[in-house]
């Protein structure tokens, strides 16, 4: 099946990127990432706007509040009430040409995230770390340029896509404990990169396509493609499920560098699929 997305208004973003719907307060929110803001739906029609002096990657809400934990260039910050609070550097972690990239939390309310290369002077490069409210794990080193994360309903299978490496891994998933196993290939895509991700009820995948001006529907058990949302923005970043129903899809783009007329603008879909409430995060910090 092929599903058309449409624009959700005309405002463009630079590097929209990291969509969450939160079912709790009926809330969208987004990052732009090399402009430093966060965007929060409130009501239709009616955006505020956080902002940072720094490039702001993601931002994924708490469980505890209205707040979220934002994943920035340099660290990790707890956001409320309009006021960034650092919780944890990443400078010593990082290497200088580094940044974050994509977060989410998993079923237990740790943090997890990448870290990618922001120098084109450098090879690619970062590794995908876990936050547990006290430190910083590693989970899984050397890759390319780490993004979209996904875990399935029984919280035993972690996917994970490696942009540079044009696949989507899957993983066994501990947990407990938070360690990942026994990592095989799931999918490649050539034409295009994949990007940020989220999962339906049933387990399947939708996999932003950036540079392939679509969202791909993949069986998270054998990876075959299901379906496709056309979407008409070059450089697609990622996207959730949301809406009272959990069927609406809501989509990110990058505008950078673009031209066309809805390049960098937020998308939404109607879809035959039924998505997950998202996890949350619930450490203390």
């Amino acid at each position: 099946m092929k599903y058309q997305a449409i624009a959700l208004g005309t405002d463009k973003y630079s590097l929209g990127e990291g969509p969450y719907y939160d079912p709790r307060f009926s809330r969208l929110s987004w990052v732009d990432i090399t402009e430093g803001n966060l965007w929060v739906s409130v009501r239709e029609n009616e955006r505020i706007c956080y902002h940072m002096d720094r490039p702001l990657c993601a931002a994924v809400p708490l469980d505890h509040s209205e707040g979220f934990l934002v994943a920035a260039k340099d660290g990790l910050y707890r956001m409320e009430n309009g006021q960034f609070h650092l919780l944890y550097g990443l400078n010593e972690i990082y290497k200088p040409y580094w940044r974050t990239n994509d977060a989410k939390a998993d079923p237990d309310g740790r943090l997890w995230f990448g870290s990618i290369t922001d120098d084109d002077r450098y090879q690619a490069g970062g590794s995908l770390y876990c936050f547990d409210g006290a430190q910083v794990l590693c989970k899984q080193a050397d890759t390319k340029l780490s993004n979209g994360m996904a875990w399935s309903g029984d919280h035993s299978q972690f996917y994970f896509s490696d942009s540079m490496e044009h696949a989507v891994f899957k993983y066994d998933y501990h947990a407990a404990s938070g360690d990942l196993s026994d990592r095989k290939l799931l999918f490649q895509i050539e034409d295009g990169v994949p990007d940020g991700m989220c999962i339906d009820s049933e387990d399947n995948l939708w996999v932003a396509v950036w540079g392939g001006r679509r969202i791909e529907k993949r069986c998270g058990k054998t990876g075959r493609i299901m379906d496709v949302v056309e979407v008409p923005a070059e450089h697609v970043s990622s996207c959730c499920f949301g809406g009272e129903d959990m069927k609406t899809l809501y989509i990110t783009s990058s505008g950078n560098g673009l031209s066309g007329e809805y390049d960098g603008c937020l998308f939404t879909c109607q879809v035959d699929a039924t998505g997950v409430e998202p996890d949350y995060v619930k450490i203390i910090c």
